[in-house]
């Protein structure tokens, strides 16, 4: 089951991906430069239109993200960056995925595993193939209680499985422990009949 969900999760990513490219990119009109390079400019690719989808708050406009969630680390080498970026996904898929075979966590745990490794693999195939990910969904114009209001980072269907499955994995680790100690006192104690 886990591996289905993972294949489902990660063909939606791909798929809503290169939608966001045919539809809110169009090919550059000047030459683009090297990947990821500022300047002459951060984008590969012309910013197509905007898909409102709820006005005053959420559209689909295409953003390339040469750095981490959100934008982070984005100023550093590249070839420094890819290679960081592409070693961290592997890691993460396949330690989640040994500890998944092993029976570790529990049932969020479970649930958590095809979210982030889903979402790993499908950033991972954008940085391969692209030196960027492909960002599209868009929040914004959220009430600041510091004055003007604000925009969330464009992000994609990769780094929303991602953030649920990071959500799930540090609940899930803490309640493993009083899952683990609450099997502890009902057991009964060593020498003893139950």
């Amino acid at each position: 089951m886990c591996a289905v969900a993972t294949v489902v999760l990660l063909a939606a990513d791909l798929g809503t991906k290169a939608w966001a490219v045919e539809t809110l990119s169009r090919p550059p009109a000047t030459d683009p430069g090297p990947v990821c390079d500022n300047p002459p400019r951060w984008t590969q690719r012309d910013r197509g239109p905007v898909v409102g989808v709820i006005d005053g708050f959420l559209e689909f406009r295409y953003a390339e993200n040469c750095g981490a969630a959100f934008g982070l680390g984005s100023d550093g080498p590249f070839l420094l960056r890819r290679l960081l970026f592409i070693a961290a996904a592997l890691l993460a898929s396949v330690v989640l995925l040994v500890m998944f075979v092993r029976g570790r966590g529990g049932p969020l745990f479970a649930a958590s595993v095809p979210l982030v490794v889903s979402g790993a693999l499908g950033n991972l195939v954008d940085r391969v193939r692209y030196g960027y990910v492909v960002d599209f969904i868009r929040i914004y114009d959220l009430p600041n209680p510091f004055g003007e209001r604000w925009a969330w980072p464009t992000f994609n269907v990769a780094d929303c499985g991602i953030t649920v499955g990071v959500i799930l994995l540090v609940i899930d680790g803490f309640l493993e422990p009083r899952a683990q100690a609450a099997g502890a006192s009902r057991a009964p104690a060593p020498g003893k009949a139950g």
